[in-house]
């Protein structure tokens, strides 16, 4: 099985990042506000913990901002060396971003619902620097833009990999147990998780360590 990139999400504390990172975490998610899942904290914490990690450590700031200004200024609270877009925006938006932050990384996700989440990721990839394909569902009335544990198509997450020219990082109910069948049959450049490696919303040391085992 190839070399996989692993990142943690919904991090709620400097502990928990310095666990996940110790387990083999490449990249971690710092949730800001959302509209609902899980993971939720303060820009402050975010900060906190963006502080506290070696720079080798990727940290990704989850931003449900839409607006190019109200994205660069919710980043310019935390820091993070990566934001995570879980929402659609305009085209313009990306280039807004890189014009106010040169250094910064933007993943965009992708809700992979349909046919028509192939396209939107078509579509946007010329603008990011990776996608995340996630199994929320931005058109509900109360939005989901992450963290269900669902996991999605992964025939669309495969043609959607085999058409664009950024990484692929895979996320939507990855676990221990099915973790090597995502991989073999997407082949993402990374994996995204979150409750599968969590007891009571807490990070899990023992799921962890099964589902870095998994990935050998």
């Amino acid at each position: 099985m190839q070399k996989i990139r692993v990142k943690i999400c919904c991090i709620s504390s400097v502990e928990e990042a310095k666990i996940a990172v110790s387990y083999g975490a490449s990249a971690l998610g710092l949730v800001g506000q959302m509209p609902s899942g899980p993971g939720i904290i303060s820009d402050q914490k975010i900060l906190e913990i963006t502080a506290s990690l070696p720079p080798m450590i990727s940290t990704f700031l989850l931003t449900s901002e839409t607006q190019p200004k109200a994205i660069v200024d919710h980043y310019k609270q935390v820091n993070t060396s990566t934001i995570q877009i879980v929402d659609q925006v305009e085209t313009s938006a990306y280039k807004h971003i890189r014009n106010e932050l040169l250094h910064v990384k933007i993943v965009q996700v992708i809700h992979v619902l349909n046919s028509e989440s192939v396209q939107q990721a078509i579509d946007v990839s010329p603008y990011v620097d990776a996608i995340l394909l996630d199994s929320g569902n931005p058109n509900l009335p109360n939005k989901e833009l992450g963290g269900t544990g669902r996991t999605h198509n992964w025939d669309l997450s495969r043609t959607i990999r085999s058409q664009v020219n950024v990484p692929i990082i895979l996320a939507g109910g990855i676990n221990c147990n099915n973790v090597k069948q995502a991989i073999d049959h997407v082949k993402p450049f990374g994996v995204d998780l979150c409750g599968s490696v969590r007891t009571n919303g807490k990070l899990d040391e023992n799921k962890l360590k099964l589902f870095f085992q998994s990935i050998i």
